[in-house]
């Protein structure tokens, strides 16, 4: 599978798609804010005042969210500048995603978005120039020494292949992951290694990358999910694991062949913090400035009656062209309508969370 032809968020702003469906993203960047906040003030103030502030953000997606960082950037560099007596820069940033993102949905809102800008901070605001970049942040994006600031928010965890191992059956015929969709609590020793390895080296070519792209001094901030389920004590259940019981299910009615489920394992890690904080250490091109972990409901803002529904419906806006693809004949309405009812259940007896790592690092 071609991760840069098949992963892409839902487009459009349908029911199902990633712009109506992208709550939990939201209040990890709301959560994120401070830490964002911060750098960019540091990163300004320390940096000579640039007269074009580039900036880019990394895995954009698409719908508000997209925009919505945009606009926090703008308006700290704005309010710093006021603060200083200073007029604001020219802004050049670059939103960056794999070519399947729904680039379209961005631009047909920029518009609006640019007229709001200049509409509240008056004619001594610098313009803001937005730009598309599609491309795999796992390697270079951008000329050398060019970008002040970079920002990702909740695509890190996505790996750019399934681990190999993963793909071919062991020596007894048995798939190594057999019974799971991604790196869960009862996946064996060997797959837990394999995901490691690839995180490791998809994390280290993008940190590479950044160094070379960004400016002496320049800032990141990067908001990633995290795992705790590698902790012996830890009962969390992440919610691809309740997707592996509804697709499952779906085996047990002839719905899917077995073999099908075997094959499949989604381009997906989350590590833990102290993973995260190994490799950027190891690796050496950054220093961490802050380091943070804290909890997000799955659940985050929904009516009871509609836990379930809602939770799957934020799954399936990422998801679906992944399942898709491998699972062509799939009924994706039955699927995620199974799935939903195990997301119900599992909220009746155990808070849903998903774990997130907020880092700000400073180029070494």
């Amino acid at each position: 599978m071609e991760m840069e032809q098949v992963l892409h968020m839902n487009g459009g702003d349908g029911k199902t798609s990633y712009a109506k469906n992208s709550t939990i993203q939201k209040q990890g960047m709301h959560k994120a804010k401070p830490i964002l906040e911060d750098s960019i003030k540091t990163l300004y103030c320390n940096n000579n005042f640039p007269k074009c502030f580039k900036i880019a953000d990394l895995g954009c997606s698409s719908g508000p969210n997209t925009l919505s960082f945009v606009r926090e950037i703008v308006d700290v560099v704005d309010d710093t500048c006021r603060c200083l007596n200073r007029k604001a820069p020219v802004f050049q940033v670059f939103l960056n995603d794999l070519p399947g993102n729904d680039f379209n949905a961005v631009f047909r809102s920029l518009p609006s978005f640019t007229a709001s800008l200049m509409e509240e901070k008056g004619s001594n605001f610098g313009p803001c120039f937005v730009a598309a970049m599609p491309g795999s942040f796992y390697g270079r994006l951008f000329p050398n020494s060019f970008l002040h600031f970079v920002h990702s928010s909740y695509s890190l965890h996505w790996r750019s292949r399934v681990p190999e191992s993963l793909v071919s059956k062991s020596p007894a015929g048995a798939a190594l992951n057999k019974g799971n969709i991604c790196m869960a609590k009862t996946s064996p020793h060997d797959v837990h290694k394999a995901y490691f390895d690839v995180f490791e080296r998809d994390f280290k070519l993008f940190l590479r990358s950044r160094f070379q792209e960004m400016v002496p001094g320049g800032h990141m901030v990067l908001t990633v999910v995290g795992s705790d389920i590698r902790t012996p004590s830890s009962k969390t259940c992440t919610v691809w694991e309740l997707m592996g019981m509804a697709l499952y299910d779906m085996v047990l009615e002839g719905l899917i062949e077995e073999a099908k489920l075997d094959g499949f394992n989604l381009p997906y890690y989350a590590p833990t913090p102290e993973e995260v904080k190994r490799v950027i250490q190891t690796e050496g091109s950054f220093k961490v400035r802050r380091f943070e972990t804290y909890k997000i409901d799955w659940d985050a803002n929904s009516e009871n009656g509609m836990r379930g529904e809602n939770v799957a419906r934020n799954i399936r806006a990422v998801a679906e062209s992944i399942l898709g693809n491998h699972f062509t004949n799939l009924n994706m309405d039955d699927l995620f309508e199974r799935f939903a009812k195990k997301i119900t259940e599992y909220l009746e007896k155990e808070r849903g969370q998903c774990t997130t790592i907020a880092v700000s690092l400073i180029k070494a």
